[in-house]
C-alpha cells in the first residue's frame, strides 16, 4: 500500500514543460548548438589572424595609411553599422518567439507588430542584412574610383581582405536565414530542433555583427 500512496504521490506532481508545446526541459546540451560555438571560435582564431596582418601591415606602412584613411567616408561606414547592429536587435526578437513556438503571426495582420513571430522578425533582419551588404558594395565601387582596389597597394589589399571576409560571412547569414524562414512554409508543427534552427543561425549573426564593431573601429575610427 505504501508503494502505491507514493507512486500515486509521484504521479500527482505536475511536469514542467518547455516553452515550445510538447517538449520538455532539455537535460543535456544541444549538440547543434555545441557545434556551432566550437566553429565560430575557429572563426574567432580566422579573424584575428585578420587583425594581426591589418596591424602589422600597419605598422610598416604608416604614411601609406595616413594618405588612403583620409578617403575612408566615416560617417556613411557609421550608418551601415548601424544598421547592422540594428539587425541584431531584430534577430534576437525572433530568437524570444522562435524559443516560446511562435513560428509566425498567424492570422494576425501584417502591421501587429506584438504579435510577430520568428518568420517575420528573420524577414527583417535579413532586409536589414542585405542593405549593410548592398551598402558595403557601394562603398567599394566609390574606393575604386579613388583608386584604391586589390591590388593598388598594401592598404588596399588589407583593406579589401579584411571588409570582404566579412562581407562573405554576412553573406553567409543571409543565406541561412533564408533557410530558417523557408523551413517556416514547409513544415505544419514548430518543433524544438526547428527552434534550435534558429537559435544557432542568430549565434552566427551575432559574432558576424561583433566582428564588423571591431573592423569598423580598427578601420574607421583608429585609422
Amino acid at each position: 500500500m505504501a508503494l502505491v500512496a507514493t507512486a500515486s504521490v509521484t504521479s500527482d506532481v505536475p511536469r514542467s514543460t518547455g516553452s515550445i508545446p510538447g517538449h520538455g526541459p532539455v537535460s543535456r546540451p544541444n549538440m547543434v548548438s555545441v557545434g556551432t560555438i566550437v566553429w565560430l571560435a575557429s572563426e574567432l582564431m580566422f579573424f584575428a589572424g585578420l587583425f594581426a596582418m591589418y596591424f602589422t601591415i600597419r605598422s610598416v606602412e604608416p604614411d601609406l595609411w595616413a594618405e588612403k584613411t583620409q578617403i575612408l567616408n566615416v560617417p556613411y561606414a557609421s550608418v551601415n553599422t548601424i544598421i547592422l547592429v540594428i539587425s541584431s536587435v531584430w534577430c534576437q526578437l525572433g530568437v524570444h518567439a522562435a524559443e516560446h513556438g511562435k513560428a509566425h503571426r498567424g492570422t494576425a495582420k501584417l502591421l501587429a507588430v506584438k504579435e510577430w513571430g520568428m518568420r517575420e522578425w528573420y524577414v527583417l533582419t535579413y532586409l536589414f542584412g542585405a542593405i549593410f551588404v548592398s551598402g558595403q558594395v557601394l562603398e567599394y565601387s566609390e574606393l575604386v574610383h579613388e583608386n584604391i582596389t586589390l591590388s593598388s597597394d598594401p592598404y588596399g589589399s588589407v583593406f579589401y581582405l579584411t571588409t570582404g571576409f566579412h562581407a562573405l560571412h554576412v553573406t553567409g547569414g543571409l543565406l541561412a536565414f533564408l533557410l530558417i524562414i523557408g523551413r517556416t512554409f514547409t513544415t505544419r508543427h514548430y518543433s524544438h530542433a526547428q527552434a534550435a534552427g534558429a537559435v544557432v543561425t542568430s549565434y552566427y549573426w551575432h559574432f558576424v555583427d561583433v566582428v564588423w564593431i571591431a573592423l569598423f573601429a580598427t578601420i574607421y575610427l583608429l585609422q
